[in-house]
């Protein structure tokens, strides 16, 4: 299946820019691959479920503690 293309353009710190086409003539890749690539990983990790910092505490604490509860009951 191939994925409808839109252009765009954007701009970019002239070090890291030239990184880039450093990495993808190496790579043997185009730098829109690359980019295409970099955004979908971000957007990912970006976009997903994001525990609440103080519910994040607790699970951490029950962990600590039932640790060996959760692994007799898990067989």
């Amino acid at each position: 299946m191939t994925k409808k293309r839109e252009k765009f353009s954007t701009q970019m710190d002239s070090k890291l820019l030239k990184e880039l086409k450093d990495l993808a003539k190496s790579e043997g890749r185009q730098i829109q691959s690359i980019v295409e690539e970099a955004v979908e990983e971000y957007v990912a990790e970006n976009t997903g479920y994001k525990m609440h910092p103080e519910i994040k505490k607790a699970y951490a604490r029950s962990i600590d503690r039932f640790d060996s509860l959760y692994e007799k009951l898990a067989k």
